[in-house]
């Protein structure tokens, strides 16, 4: 940190950028004033207040989002940054509330005669993002897909050959990659192993039911995280159609659930084995169940909240950093608390958001470029703020540089290292270990890489429109303990506090690694603000097709 400082205050050091064609411009560094406006005192005020009882969990729908948009809106205000959609600091986003609660017993009956039986919760959790008052599934035939995954590039297809209409299909978490590192992208998951894509391509296929099989160390978190999540209310996007093109029901079941189905059917657990394996032909389990929801619905406004600084000489070119304001809110009562307040995911990086904006308006040498700042709704819930902002844009896609986002962040204290997630992706992060060196630290790849992170936040709806996405996490170097110190400490996080209502404001001991973090981030935008051309999606990146279509 003191490295990061000094070699901001050094009068008359500059850093030295390329221009297109190979001419060098001269950019002046920014000075400490600066650099100063991102420290911990600020930054620990900003998560107190945001994860606060008083706040709710942050829930979109409900007081804790009015309190939440409001204090981020004021916060811009304070700080002198301009609304960011005309003259409001508000992008409206239509959203569905659904409270799907299905019968406490799903059933499962074998052909031959036998059943399973599953408990709401402790067995199986289910939903329906079709908005109706009721929906059911009616002796659906149940089918082993493998992953249920259709990858051309992969030269992969778990549909193969199969009519999943009116079915429910049974498949595993996570990719092929996972077992066996020469398929896919070995343990480096892709988006085809989240489970918002596995609910997808069941709905692409026709099935009227799908139900994923947990397993902690491909899901990268325990059953109690899907259990948390799927006990409350969910949210997703209004869409003109309700939802009816997707599957009847999607939910989970335990992986001991899972053995009794194949054990009812006949099977082995070797049929696991096989569906690692190209070519693998999906399996009739000759089993059937039924199960009933029924629906709250509510549709209602939430809220992106927007601000920016103006670039001085390219303000119709942006760079956007991010961060979702939204939790968990109210649910289930884990340890005598019921309270999700979110304060590592995300009261971190949306204080890191307005550290940045108050760093970004003290600089002496002001952006060229428009720097914006967007705190998200709904990512919890699917990423569904920022796929509207994606969809709906304030600024052309074109325009826009690179998005920086965060989420989640110094749970490892202070490193000597720090996180790209989807290591290889772009030239951001060649830009961020630039920004590294200068605090004598490196960038390392993700060292859980089968958890598909860089699927699992609001960057990836930007990637996916093309524009350069940098997501970094935190390091696990320790200064001062180590690295197995610092793995640790995020597995103690994923074990015992995230999404439950243990991640709060006084559970985070140090904040000078999430402050260091947060300068790198700065030194990384502010030399995007003062250049005149556009980072790239490196070769073998799913989304630099996309970005040269643009």
């Amino acid at each position: 940190m003191k490295k990061t400082i000094l070699y901001l205050a050094a009068a008359g050091f500059c850093l030295m950028a390329c221009k297109p064609g190979g001419e060098t411009k001269t950019i002046a560094p920014p000075d400490s004033a600066a650099i100063k406006m991102i420290n911990e005192s600020s930054f620990a005020e900003h998560i107190r207040v945001l994860a606060s009882d008083e706040f709710q969990g942050r829930k979109p729908f409900t007081a804790g989002e009015t309190k939440s948009i409001n204090y981020l809106r004021a916060q811009f205000s304070r700080l002198g940054l301009k609304p960011g959609n005309g003259d409001s600091y508000f992008q409206e986003v239509p959203m569905v509330e659904l409270k799907s609660v299905p019968e406490s017993k799903m059933i499962f009956k074998g052909a031959a005669g036998g059943e399973v039986t599953a408990n709401y919760l402790t067995d199986f959790v289910a939903g329906t993002r079709r908005v109706q008052p009721a929906v059911s599934l009616n002796n659906s035939d149940l089918v082993f897909a493998g992953y249920g995954i259709v990858a051309p590039e992969f030269k992969w297809n778990d549909y193969a050959g199969l009519d999943v209409k009116g079915k429910t299909v049974v498949v595993m978490i996570n990719d092929p990659g996972f077992a066996d590192s020469t398929l896919f992208r070995g343990k480096n998951m892709t988006y085809y192993g989240r489970w918002t894509y596995k609910f997808e391509e069941a709905a692409r296929q026709g099935a009227a039911g799908i139900l994923i099989i947990h397993d902690t160390e491909p899901a990268a978190y325990p059953w109690s995280v899907v259990r948390s999540g799927w006990s409350k209310s969910k949210l997703q996007a209004e869409e003109k159609d309700n939802n009816m093109s997707r599957a009847i029901v999607e939910g989970w079941i335990s992986m001991d659930i899972a053995r009794s189905l194949l054990k009812l059917g006949g099977q082995s657990e070797a049929i696991f084995a096989a569906a690692h394996k190209p070519g693998f032909k999906a399996v009739d389990l000759k089993l059937h169940t039924s199960l009933k929801i029924t629906n709250t619905i509510k549709k209602s406004i939430s809220n992106n909240v927007v601000a920016i600084i103006p670039g001085t000489k390219r303000p119709q070119e942006n760079i956007i950093y991010s961060a979702h304001w939204d939790h968990l809110g109210i649910g289930e009562k884990v340890n005598g608390d019921s309270i999700y307040n979110g304060a590592v995911d995300n009261a971190t990086g949306v204080a890191a958001l307005l550290e940045l904006a108050a760093a970004f308006q003290k600089s002496a040498h002001r952006p060229e470029r428009s720097v914006v700042f967007v705190s998200f709704t709904g990512e919890e819930q699917g990423l569904i703020g920022s796929e509207y902002y994606a969809k709906h844009p304030v600024y052309p896609v074109g325009k826009t540089v690179a998005n920086i986002n965060m989420d989640m962040m110094g749970i490892a204290g202070r490193t000597r290292d720090i996180v790209v997630y989807g290591y290889g992706q772009s030239d951001l992060e060649d830009y961020a270990e630039v920004s590294a060196k200068k605090q004598g630290r490196v960038i390392v790849r993700d060292p859980v890489p089968s958890s598909g992170l860089y699927y699992r936040s609001d960057h990836f709806n930007f990637a996916k429109v093309g524009i350069p996405a940098l997501f970094t996490g935190s390091g696990v170097d320790n200064i001062q303990h180590g690295r197995a110190w610092g793995l640790k400490q995020v597995a103690d996080y994923t074990k015992s506090r995230y999404h439950s209502p243990q991640d709060n404001f006084d559970a985070i001991t140090d904040r000078s690694g999430m402050v260091e973090d947060v300068r790198l981030l700065f030194d990384t935008g502010y030399r995007l603000s003062m250049e005149t051309s556009f980072p790239k999606w490196k070769e073998g990146s799913e989304f630099k097709a996309i970005r040269e279509k643009k």
